[in-house]
């Protein structure tokens, strides 16, 4: 069931990105969504806010039990595997230093939906100076009346000096 549902995760993804609609370059930094994305892209914001204020079971409350992330090659292969490992330094990243995103786009057909969404991380962690663009894609699942996070990516590179 699992390889399944990401396969058809993966379908969805290719249609949506190859579609002339997602092509579109519009000039505005976060680009509008189809309405058939705004519920789960709220789903994801709340996520994210919830790692922002340290809410961990607010942010694991929103993942399915099977999700899968992929973070910096490695990767956690259950919510429990994530909470174990790297939820509670993602809060406090998440905590310590500012996010703007700059684009998102994304869609949803039936059951299943991406979200993928750039951004910016600008700030100070641990002692450390952070200036980083991100990039991360969701790919989501409606539980009944609710949508769960299945799979994350995230990536981010050094941004080049402003």
């Amino acid at each position: 069931m699992i390889a399944g549902s990401f396969r058809a995760a993966s379908i969805v993804l290719f249609l949506a990105l190859a579609s002339p609609a997602a092509a579109g370059h519009g000039s505005s930094a976060v680009e509008a969504l189809p309405p058939a994305a705004r519920a789960p892209a709220e789903t994801v914001d709340a996520f994210h806010a919830a790692l922002g204020r340290g809410a961990t079971e607010a942010a694991l409350a929103l993942l399915a039990e099977d999700a899968l992330i992929f973070e910096e090659g490695r990767a956690e292969r259950s919510k429990a595997e994530y909470a174990a490992h790297h939820l509670g330094a993602d809060a406090a990243f998440s905590q310590a230093v500012p996010a703007v995103r700059t684009r998102r786009r994304g869609d949803a057909a039936a059951d299943l939906a991406w979200i993928a969404t750039e951004g910016r991380t600008k700030g100070s962690y641990k002692g450390t100076d952070v200036n980083r663009v991100t990039a991360e894609t969701m790919l989501l699942r409606r539980v009944g009346e609710a949508w769960k996070i299945v799979h994350i990516h995230w990536s981010s590179a050094q941004a080049s000096t402003e």
